[in-house]
């Protein structure tokens, strides 16, 4: 059994005796708009990572709270994924992701403006939560495919939202180096204002069948939670995965600028070579499609628990290839494991995808966000060993979840098989 049965979970079981086929309207053309639409709103999350420096310096946040930069964008990200994407099981899907990218707006141009550390946390939290339109694409656009070619579907628009992340690091230090941190999110705020434009002119209608209403919509998320398996199990893993990526990129600018004494050009050159693991996206899709979701995952946790120990020796030795080696790895790893959790979770009730992928993405940020949060501090106090020691601790994590897939019995409930 390759593909999650719709037996694994109860209550996604009872959903998809009533689900509707979805409609097969998704061409190459739309699909590449979503891909792009993708990737320009998850790379508002990014665009202050290897920023943290010069933003807290101009902030006068201390060396130690610096990682709240990121931590705010991916609590707001967090927030907006637990109450604003289970709304796309509600509310038409066009006028919800024209809405939340309104917001963005306002959000950038309020980091923009902002003179203290309150006003630019707070207005990151706002960019943070208004992103997750991507969240409400990303099942949109599941909706559209058809079920042979879901995975390649997902897999060729998740290349868009990972180049977007992959993308963002390299474009903020180029810009930032260039017209100064605050001209990114005047630049970003543009063309979140354009992209409105595109998707409203663009985007067909989507109206859930048979909503049940917000307040009953949020109401179901802890029975989704605790009667689907795989829901839990694919969380855990894309967690602690993006865990270990955001302290790995959180922690880098700063270990090239006291190590390898780069500027921001520098930096941003670094993070270009890490947006080659966005290439794994199509691949992962193609996997999924082919039956090999349980093995294809087993190998992207293990890649990226070997990426921290070729990051941990590639700094003793002094080596910017090998950093940069582990980089790539490590992006590639979790952008692999994530599509195969997200092509898992798509195969379950086509009316619980919204909320579906909201839970999943809530976990992982927040996980995030605690990763974002300590990984500059742990740096600090304890340089880049200590660093590898936390990323690889976070995907050790997930490793020894996945060994449970081996037990006798477990076969059902684990792979993305589940």
């Amino acid at each position: 059994m390759i593909d999650p049965a719709p037996a694994e979970t109860r209550l996604v079981s009872s959903a998809s005796s009533t689900a509707h086929p979805p409609a097969v309207g998704l061409t190459p053309a739309l699909t590449f708009v979503f891909a792009v639409a993708c990737g320009l709103c998850v790379a508002n999350i990014y665009y202050a990572q290897p920023l943290i420096g010069p933003i807290s310096d101009t902030l006068q946040l201390h060396a130690g709270l610096a990682g709240l930069i990121m931590t705010l964008t991916q609590l707001g990200y967090g927030a907006g994924l637990l109450l604003l994407v289970p709304l796309a099981d509600v509310v038409e899907n066009r006028r919800l992701i024209v809405g939340a990218l309104f917001g963005a707006v306002i959000g950038l141009v309020g980091i923009a403006l902002s003179n203290s550390a309150v006003t630019f946390l707070a207005a990151s939290f706002v960019v943070g939560a208004c992103a997750v339109a991507a969240q409400v694409l990303l099942p949109f656009a599941s909706h559209l495919a058809p079920e042979a070619t879901r995975g390649k579907v997902v897999g060729n628009i998740m290349a868009g939202l990972l180049g977007g992340i992959m993308l963002a690091r390299p474009f903020a230090s180029i810009v930032a180096a260039s017209l100064g941190w605050r001209a990114l999110f005047w630049i970003s705020a543009v063309l979140m204002a354009l992209l409105i434009a595109v998707l409203w002119r663009v985007l067909p209608e989507r109206r859930p069948h048979a909503s049940i209403g917000y307040a009953r919509t949020m109401a179901s998320l802890p029975g989704i939670v605790w009667n689907t398996p795989l829901l839990r199990r694919r969380g855990w893993y894309q967690g602690m995965m993006f865990a270990g990526f955001q302290a790995f990129w959180t922690a880098v600018p700063l270990a090239l600028v006291h190590e390898f004494g780069m500027g921001q050009r520098g930096i941003g050159l670094f993070a270009l070579a890490g947006a080659a693991g966005a290439l794994m996206a199509p691949v992962a899709g193609r996997l999924a499609d082919r039956g090999l979701t349980r093995p294809a995952t087993g190998v992207a946790i293990v890649v990226a628990l070997l990426s921290f120990v070729l990051g941990a020796v590639a700094m003793h030795f002094h080596s910017l290839a090998g950093l940069v080696a582990a980089g790539i790895l490590l992006d590639g790893a979790v952008q692999l494991c994530q599509v195969l959790n997200f092509r898992s979770l798509f195969m379950l009730a086509p009316e619980l995808r919204g909320r579906l992928n909201g839970l999943f993405m809530t976990f992982i940020f927040i996980c995030a966000a605690v990763a974002s949060g300590i990984a500059a501090a742990v740096y600090a106090f304890h340089g880049w060993t200590g660093l590898c020691l936390l990323g690889g601790g976070f995907v050790s994590m997930a490793l020894l979840l996945y060994f449970t897939e081996f037990r006798r019995g477990s076969v059902s409930v684990a792979n993305g098989t589940q």
